[in-house]
């Protein structure tokens, strides 16, 4: 019998939400849980890619760095990915229209899923959380976070995505980052057209949620649900 596959997701997208922005699961710690996914960073100082097990972050400015192995991340989920389903995208194709074609892979509706697109891409729109004090509300912070687009560009998107019931520990659907292949572009992506690429869909059998059973501030955080719900629906 083979191992499972196991998303490891350390924090939630709630507490994240509300302002809980300290770090405190180190990088290297987080790749050895995986070598594919997202996140962001301490004082959520922009997106964290994770791709063939290597960690960058994309900052407001425009500029991505690979991340060191003591930096640490507040929320981030990873996956050893493994291609369960790969095909080829011949055509051009706006993100909607690629990820209805992905979803008639999916063996249900109630699956995490990994997704790895490496492709030409007419157009990337991406936007990158800048720094922030703890105790903010993430939501206010996301009015003022840049957003590129950019033309004809080569590279990956890398995500999970996440089952409706599992909203809020993460969020809903499609989260996904982007990187180019010479690194010097990349963000949390919010549209995109690809001309061609290869796309692979990767299963999870398991998710292994960690907490910051340590911070005092998350293990006596009062969150408001509700107001949460509402403030990731306006930011993701």
């Amino acid at each position: 019998m083979s191992e499972p596959i196991k998303l490891f997701q350390y924090n939630t997208l709630s507490a994240l939400m509300s302002g809980l922005f300290e770090g405190s699961l180190t990088i290297g710690e987080l790749l050895e849980q995986g070598d594919l996914g997202i996140g962001t960073l301490d004082e959520i100082d922009g997106e964290l890619i994770v791709l063939d097990g290597k960690a960058y972050q994309a900052r407001g400015d425009k500029t991505i760095t690979e991340v060191g192995t003591d930096v640490k991340v507040p929320y981030a989920a990873v996956v050893f990915h493994q291609a369960e389903v790969i095909f080829k995208q011949r055509f051009e194709a706006s993100n909607e229209e690629l990820q209805t074609r992905i979803e008639t892979y999916y063996d249900g509706a109630n699956l995490f899923r990994s997704i790895k697109i490496h492709g030409t891409f007419a157009k990337m729109h991406v936007r990158m959380i800048p720094k922030a004090k703890e105790g903010a509300r993430f939501a206010d912070v996301a009015t003022r976070q840049p957003e590129y687009t950019v033309d004809n560009v080569t590279g990956t998107i890398v995500g999970i995505w996440t089952p409706e019931m599992f909203h809020g520990v993460s969020v809903a659907g499609y989260h996904l980052h982007f990187i180019t292949d010479d690194h010097t572009f990349g963000g949390h992506v919010i549209d995109y057209v690809i001309s061609e690429g290869i796309v692979e869909v990767g299963a999870v059998d398991q998710l292994d949620q960690r907490f910051p059973v340590q911070d005092r501030k998350y293990l006596f955080a009062k969150l408001n649900l509700e107001e949460l719900k509402e403030d990731i629906e306006k930011s993701e």
